[in-house]
């Protein structure tokens, strides 16, 4: 695990897309995914399915140096709550970058001020799971913070692993024309559409993607990437930062590193992915 990135001379690593949540929450999310298996669809295995003080060691251990507690609402009066829980994760486990979410509702922009002046780093928007148009007028004046208080947005809005109302790129392009500074981490990579999301972020400077499950055995038999992006994909090595979806993946966490390495796009473009770029970002030194 930890040779993956000690060769390149890294201190560690920066994942921004992992899971912590109150454990009741997850434990609806783990069912999800399980529901996935007994369903027929997929077989969905928690590789990483232990108590939270179990999971933040593990990242110790794989050399993760700063990581998130990525956490959605699925209904009104939700995010707010979570938001509560989230702050106070973030203050006791070293670490984490303090993270909060939102949903389309009234008083929104209100407790959206409130985590940023409470020092979050980064938000987390699910469009898929919270059903939601990002466009949505009860979120107006939530962008509007955002992108003035430059914090990032990881954004769920890519169709997989199952396509919602509201996901898909444009939705995003719309949200984009509206508001060009937001500091939107398009999650997945965007997959399926990949290169579409792709166009957004050559399209303005703060759009990122997070390599979540991307290039993964897992996705590529579900929604390989494209070959024909890859230059894409090495042009916007400075906009690529690494996800992983811990603890909620079906395979070893050293498997989404590797499958960044197999890529070939050389070791400075692993050097910004694995590290730098989230660095920067976030002011990790």
């Amino acid at each position: 695990m930890r040779a993956c990135w000690e060769r390149l001379g890294l201190p560690g690593l920066i994942d921004v897309h992992t899971h912590f949540m109150p454990e009741r929450v997850l434990r609806k999310v783990w069912a999800y995914f399980d529901s996935f298996g007994a369903s027929g669809t997929v077989e969905w295995p928690i590789t990483y399915r232990h108590e939270e003080e179990r999971r933040v060691a593990l990242l110790g251990e794989f050399g993760v140096r700063a990581f998130t507690s990525m956490l959605y609402p699925h209904k009104a009066g939700m995010a707010e709550w979570l938001n509560g829980w989230s702050v106070e994760f973030a203050r006791r486990t070293p670490g984490c970058l303090h993270t909060a979410t939102f949903y389309p509702e009234p008083g929104a922009d209100r407790y959206v001020r409130e985590a940023v002046e409470a020092g979050a780093r980064v938000f987390k928007s699910h469009v898929q799971v919270g059903a939601y148009d990002p466009n949505d007028p009860l979120l107006d004046g939530v962008w509007g913070l955002l992108a003035e208080a430059g914090v990032p947005v990881v954004m769920h809005c890519g169709s997989g692993p199952e396509p919602g109302k509201h996901t898909g790129p444009e939705p995003v392009a719309r949200l984009l024309a509206r508001h060009p500074r937001l500091r939107i981490v398009v999650a997945h990579m965007g997959m399926p559409e990949y290169a579409e999301f792709f166009a957004l972020a050559e399209r303005y400077d703060e759009v990122r993607l997070d390599t979540t499950m991307a290039f993964t055995d897992f996705s590529e038999g579900l929604m390989p990437f494209p070959e024909a992006e890859l230059g894409h994909l090495a042009d916007l090595g400075d906009r690529v930062l690494l996800g992983s979806d811990f603890p909620n993946i079906p395979y070893p966490y050293v498997h989404q590193l590797e499958s960044l390495e197999r890529l070939g796009l050389g070791d400075a473009w692993l050097r910004g992915v694995l590290y730098g770029n989230a660095a920067r970002v976030f002011g990790v030194e």
